[in-house]
């Protein structure tokens, strides 16, 4: 199976972002991500074996039960690899630093507990970020980063970690389609 563990935004919110960008969609021929797909991985997991599933829902459960809830929104954007010639169009988050610590700790911890399950992760180090857009080509950016460096999302509550598992090309337009597998509550440990 192909899983990620991520943070999902509530709908208000997601639905906050996609009314800033939808009047906007219009001008770049983006494969743009739906509200309700918008999320924060911590950690991909490419093929998570079956065997290996209920194991790594127990690890990242004891994860995030260390970790206390935090208040974050979405702001700010860029773009990987870069701007001047990018493959991915994002947008960024924003919390306080007791909450960026405790965004990295998550992030290592859902590393760690798909090691201890025995699951290969994928990725590079953590940056965290929402992927709002994916381009079929390299292509410059900075007009939308910018763009998007003016956003501020409302507030809200991360308090629960997400193990959500793609199937790719089943969605709407060949897009994956995520399933929310497990959903773990933060600070559950205090």
């Amino acid at each position: 199976m192909r899983t990620f563990a991520a943070l999902l935004p509530p709908d208000d919110v997601a639905d906050d972002l996609d009314a800033f960008l939808d009047p906007r969609r219009a001008h770049a021929p983006f494969r743009w991500t739906a509200p309700e797909q918008v999320h924060l991985t911590l950690a991909f997991m490419p093929a998570v074996p079956d065997r290996a599933l209920d194991e790594l829902v127990d690890a990242l459960a004891r994860t995030a039960a260390r970790r206390p809830a935090f208040e974050a929104r979405i702001a700010g954007g860029g773009a990987f690899p870069d701007p001047a010639s990018a493959r991915v169009l994002f947008a960024g988050l924003e919390t306080d630093d007791a909450g960026r610590d405790t965004l990295d700790r998550l992030a290592r911890g859902a590393r760690d507990a798909a090691a201890h399950a025995g699951v290969e992760v994928d990725g590079q180090r953590f940056r965290p970020h929402l992927t709002v857009a994916r381009l079929g080509r390299p292509a410059e950016v900075s007009n939308w980063v910018r763009l998007l460096d003016a956003y501020r999302g409302p507030v809200w509550r991360v308090d629960r970690l997400a193990l959500v598992a793609s199937h790719l090309g089943e969605g709407p337009r060949r897009r994956p389609r995520y399933k929310v597998v497990a959903e773990l509550p933060l600070g559950a440990d205090g």
